[in-house]
């Protein structure tokens, strides 16, 4: 059996790593693509040379994931690194996301497509306040997996009841966010204890080794089966002799099935029509489903452009104007009550205004601090936004693709906040919006 042929029938798992500055996240991913055998010669011969050209013995293997001239002077992740690698049980899409409390923008990025995250803990400082913050944005994107790996374990000999401490405190807190599965794992990426191979010197650990959880999760990845959306992202008239009446919506399908006779509405519209055709890389098909780029014909002749949402007509969610969500506030600019924005969904960007801030989350205790009246950088917070226009969107919990919204700055394109539609945390008691006669009335 030939390699293509193997790879094609594993399954794909998306991760990313997360923690605190030097906790060890990159020394982690280069262990794990050196131990597994997915560094090429070139490259880990490169890393030699950029060790020793610092003064280093040993080959740092973070330098196969930090590629950036300002990381590797300051020895830190700013960036997010995607690596590719596979074994023969799994492929992987790994993105090492930075630890600094600034770039925790990156993190949101990294993990949103994540379907597990590892966040990494210094053995030596246990459970801190970017452990905390890391661990919410895992539960508030939904992340069905979380790891949670003990590092540097050789710095505190080893010692069962340091990596029980931090487990339990760790996995108390991320219970009460709601996060489905943790898994604590002891390693030490630098020596290599329990990343690829078993340590020796942890015999009193008998759960997997890293890579070993990595291979056999189980991942729950199929969207095929969820409530079938596709977003327009562009209209194809060819208008050519061959091609003369040719009217194709093409966009990458973000959950779900569509066949060829389905009935179909499109929103924001609420027109309704059959399909009646189906491209997939110019060849007609009979269905086709979540992640492929297809264009779809329709039966009739109906006003559909790029930013409309062409969905099941038995399934369609509802629009609406009146957008409640859970933000991660990614921006330096503070988000205010009264601020002006544009909110991208999908293909689709709108106008908005954010009309209330009910609550921000306290990473410590998990307890809300009602109507703060702004989010800064990195604060996660409840908001009620008003659009210009009417909006089809599902909750996050249901659909993470078509849940999910940024904030957008008009005057710059700066993206401000990533939103979760519906319900992600608990959220206060209700109050009168005193924001409704501010006289910006969508």
């Amino acid at each position: 059996m030939s390699t293509t042929t193997e790879l094609s029938e594993t399954t794909l798992l998306r991760f990313a790593t997360a923690g605190s500055v030097d906790d060890g996240k990159s020394t982690l991913v280069g262990r794990l693509l050196h131990d597994s055998k997915s560094v090429l010669v070139d490259q880990l011969e490169a890393v030699e040379r950029a060790s020793a050209s610092r003064g280093q013995e040993a080959p740092d293997l973070a330098l196969l994931t930090d590629g950036l001239r300002a990381e590797r002077e300051q020895g830190i992740t700013i960036d997010v690194a995607y690596r590719y690698f596979a074994t023969p049980r799994r492929r992987f899409i790994l993105a090492d996301t930075p630890g600094h409390v600034q770039y925790t923008r990156n993190m949101v990025t990294g993990a949103s497509t994540a379907e597990l995250t590892v966040i990494l803990v210094d053995a030596r400082n246990g459970v801190v306040e970017q452990t905390r913050r890391h661990a919410a944005i895992a539960a508030l994107l939904r992340v069905p997996h979380v790891v949670l790996a003990v590092n540097k374990m050789d710095l505190v000999g080893y010692q069962e009841s340091v990596f029980a401490a931090i487990a339990e405190e760790f996995t108390a807190y991320a219970l009460e966010l709601g996060v489905p599965e943790i898994t604590a794992i002891p390693i030490s990426a630098l020596a290599g204890d329990n990343v690829v191979d078993p340590s020796a010197t942890m015999d009193w650990y008998g759960g997997p080794t890293f890579l070993e959880h990595l291979e056999t999760v189980p991942v729950a990845h199929d969207l095929s089966h969820c409530h079938a959306r596709l977003p327009v992202q562009y209209v194809i008239r060819p208008q050519t002799a061959e091609h003369p009446d040719y009217r194709g919506y093409a966009g990458q399908i973000a959950a779900g099935t569509f066949r060829v006779g389905d009935p179909v509405t499109v929103l924001p519209s609420g027109r309704t029509t059959t399909i009646s055709g189906i491209d997939l890389l110019g060849t007609p098909v009979g269905v086709a489903w979540t992640t492929q780029s297809v264009t779809v014909l329709l039966a009739d002749d109906i006003d559909v452009s790029r930013g409309d949402l062409i969905v099941p007509t038995k399934d369609a969610p509802a629009t609406t104007q009146d957008v409640e969500a859970t933000v991660c506030h990614v921006a330096d600019q503070p988000l205010t009550v009264g601020h002006r924005v544009l909110l991208k969904h999908g293909t689709r960007t709108v106008k908005a205004i954010v009309k209330d801030i009910p609550s921000r989350l306290t990473l410590d205790d998990l307890s809300l601090h009602p109507h703060p009246g702004q989010l800064v950088a990195n604060d996660i917070g409840r908001v009620k936004i008003r659009t210009a226009e009417p909006l089809p969107v599902d909750s996050y919990a249901d659909s993470r693709r078509t849940g999910s919204f940024i904030l957008i700055d008009p005057s710059d394109g700066t993206t401000l906040t990533a939103g979760m539609v519906g319900e992600s945390f608990a959220a206060p008691d209700p109050v009168r919006d005193e924001t409704e006669d501010d006289g910006w009335d969508f």
